[in-house]
């Protein structure tokens, strides 16, 4: 037996799979069965073996030493589902009719429903699996939605089951939204797993434009990018000192009026009034930390604009 990590949903899920087939590789398309039916799914990690027990023996009472495990194998992991084939060419008529032909029916008739039910929800796609053992729509509402009976009229009309399925902006970005700013391919919809909070604390310390329609993602929050990339902006304002910190360097002493973090340069003032940037290697003693104001306020960490949800 082996196992393979496949990415799968319009969720871009990501699990570990058993398999028979020993050789797939990454950016393989295959059909897998989950918890939710059989699905399409894009191979992200190639086929390892899975490590198995002798037999006779109790995995609770015997631990295998790192040193003798190889790197090619892979530990024991709860499994996702199961791989059942590559994607055939009878899959992929299917695939394509369910994109072309079916999901666009069942998101006219779902908001035509909607409509005549009289429900404030705003429809935003719709998943039908492989198969047709299932279709789910997703929607964003503000607050709980009574759709039972939408649902009651879905599955008469489709003959399968149905699941309506809550969402943020922030999924709807992930199902619908392309490329960012940057020029890259959303990263929720690339390698993120978790959307955490983005706070304004994390945008300050960067130093971004406090224009939201530049800290802003597709989603209409702050971008994901200034969560990940605040560990590393934490780690180097560690070493510098404190803004309004009085350091001596081998040619002057002066207090510090800005610092630039990524470049672990500052510039400090003189007696004098002068303005001189210097590294942070060029300090060669903080004579005293930064005097406090009296009142000041703390420093805000709600995010904005809105929430991040």
């Amino acid at each position: 037996m082996y196992t393979a990590t496949i990415r799968y949903g319009i969720a871009r899920l990501i699990g570990d799979f058993k398999t028979v087939l020993s050789d797939l590789r990454r950016g393989e398309t295959v059909v897998v069965k989950t918890e939710r039916g059989t699905e399409i799914g894009i191979v992200i990690s190639s086929s390892a073996p899975t490590e198995t027990m002798a037999p006779g023996k109790d995995a609770r009472k015997t631990e295998t030493a790192p040193a003798l495990i190889s790197p090619a194998t892979t530990p024991p992991a709860e499994s996702t589902g199961e791989v059942l084939r590559r994607l055939t060419p009878e899959d992929q008529k299917e695939l394509d009719d369910i994109c072309q032909a079916k999901i666009p029916k069942e998101m006219e008739f779902c908001q035509a429903k909607i409509k005549v039910l009289n429900l404030a929800i705003n429809l935003v796609c719709a998943e039908h699996l492989l198969g047709s053992e299932k279709v789910i729509f997703y929607f964003i509402a503000d607050g709980r939605i009574d759709f039972r009976e939408l649902v009651k009229e879905l599955a008469r009309e489709y003959k399968t089951r149905i699941e309506m399925r809550q969402i943020g902006v922030r999924d709807k970005a992930r199902f619908l939204g392309d490329f960012e700013h940057c020029g890259q391919e959303l990263c929720c919809k690339t390698f993120l797993k978790g959307l955490e909070p983005v706070t304004m604390k994390m945008a300050k310390q960067q130093k971004t434009m406090m224009d939201p329609s530049k800290i802003s993602g597709r989603c209409g929050r702050l971008m994901c990018c200034l969560r990940f990339e605040d560990e590393t902006y934490t780690e180097l304002k560690s070493k510098l000192p404190k803004k309004g910190s009085r350091v001596r360097t081998a040619k002057e002493v002066g207090d510090i009026v800005d610092v630039d973090i990524l470049s672990q340069k500052m510039l400090i003032e003189l007696e004098d009034r002068a303005k001189v940037k210097i590294n942070a290697s060029d300090i060669i003693e903080i004579i005293r930390g930064p005097i406090l104001k009296v009142g000041a306020e703390k420093e805000e960490e709600e995010e904005t604009p809105g929430k991040h949800s």
